[in-house]
């Protein structure tokens, strides 16, 4: 079934924006060799380990973009926990469909506002309050406390 899931979600990309996504990040659980060989045919890279034993000698080129697709899904990770965390994305209790992705949507609407804020905030101290070294060290305290 997650198989089946997955792949739909691929098509659905494709069907909305007219092309394959370069690349899928998923979970262990969807790494199976049947998609596998679904995002081969295609060509897509799918991220993560190969399901037979590691390869003894790898390129360069293969780690970087290995290391490149986990940073990116553990960023993504990260925001999802955030999410829960501090702004109650796992305490969602709508009773309609429609009621929910809607409040899912606000929570990462929030998210990226908050995002900006920030960014627009250290960009402020920078010009016209403080120099680089000391926005560097408020942006560190801002990220940790908040």
């Amino acid at each position: 079934m997650n198989q089946e899931i997955s792949k739909l979600k691929v098509v659905a990309f494709k069907n909305y924006r007219g092309h394959y996504p370069e690349s899928v990040h998923a979970d262990h659980i969807y790494r199976t060799t049947e998609n596998r060989k679904f995002c081969q045919k295609i060509g897509m890279r799918i991220s993560g380990l190969a399901l037979a034993r590691p390869p003894t000698n790898i390129d360069k080129e293969k780690k970087k973009q290995a290391w490149l697709d986990e940073r990116l899904r553990n960023y993504i990770e990260g925001k999802f926990g955030q999410a829960k965390r501090r702004l109650s994305l796992d305490k969602i209790m709508t009773k309609l469909s429609e009621t929910s992705v809607t409040a899912i949507a606000i929570t990462f609407l929030v998210i990226n506002l908050s995002t900006l804020l920030k960014k627009a905030f250290s960009l402020f101290l920078y010009f016209f309050i403080f120099g680089e070294k000391t926005v560097f060290v408020i942006c560190l305290m801002i990220s940790t406390y908040s």
